[in-house]
Formats: structure tokens, sequence, C-alpha cells
């Protein structure tokens, strides 16, 4: 299992071919409180780039992008349910959904930790 990140803030744990992604600590950290979470419906097909959730805070409503292509399998019913999870604990139980990767080629323009540190200092 590896966690990769981007440089708009997302994070993805890779296991086999299926990503978890979420935002990052330094993401919500920067959002303020979050109030409100919109999340990709299951089955979509998802590609880079793309808008495919929001997340809303009292500062400001923010895309989340997709990090990678792939198949939506399953979303965080709890952080919608609860999107005060994302300030306690983005890294871990505010993951947002799960993709089934379509192309691991795309994996290879993500910052590891290290990367993703020196992007954040």
């Amino acid at each position: 299992m590896s966690t990769l990140f981007t440089s708009d803030h997302e994070w993805l744990r890779i296991e086999g071919d299926i990503a978890t992604i979420g935002i990052t600590d330094f993401a919500q950290s920067q959002l303020g409180d979050v109030v409100f979470v919109e999340l990709p419906k299951v089955g979509r097909t998802l590609k880079k780039a793309e808008a495919v959730a929001v997340v809303e805070s009292v500062k400001a409503a923010s895309d989340v992008y997709a990090p990678i292509s792939g198949e939506v399998l399953q979303v965080n019913e709890a952080v919608m349910a609860e999107p005060a999870l994302v300030n306690s604990d983005a890294a871990d139980k505010a993951w947002f959904f799960k993709v089934e990767i379509a192309d691991k080629g795309e994996l290879a323009g993500l910052m590891d930790e290290a990367a993703y540190k020196a992007h954040t200092a």
C-alpha cells in the first residue's frame, strides 16, 4: 500500500487496482471548518483532472479533482453525513471515494510524501 499526492492537495492510497482518495490535512487546514461535502455517484467513470467532488467550508467552496481516471466503486457516506470528519481526520476516516484505477501509468505524475511536504512548505 502506497500513498501519493497531487499538487491540488488530494491524497491517494493505492492497494492493487483500487485507489482510495481524499483531501490532505494541509488542504483541510486551509479551508477551515468543513460544513458540506458532495461526492461523485458510485458507478461514475472519472477522467483524470475533472472536478468530481465539492468541499464547502465556512470560508469557501472548493472543487476536488480526480487524480486518476477510473470508475467510482464506493463513496464515504460518513463524510457526507458528518463533514467535520474532514477537519478531524482528513488522512484516514474522511476518505472521499474509492476508484478502480483505469491506467496505472497516470500514477507516475504524482508526488510521494516527501515531495508533497516540499510542495506545501
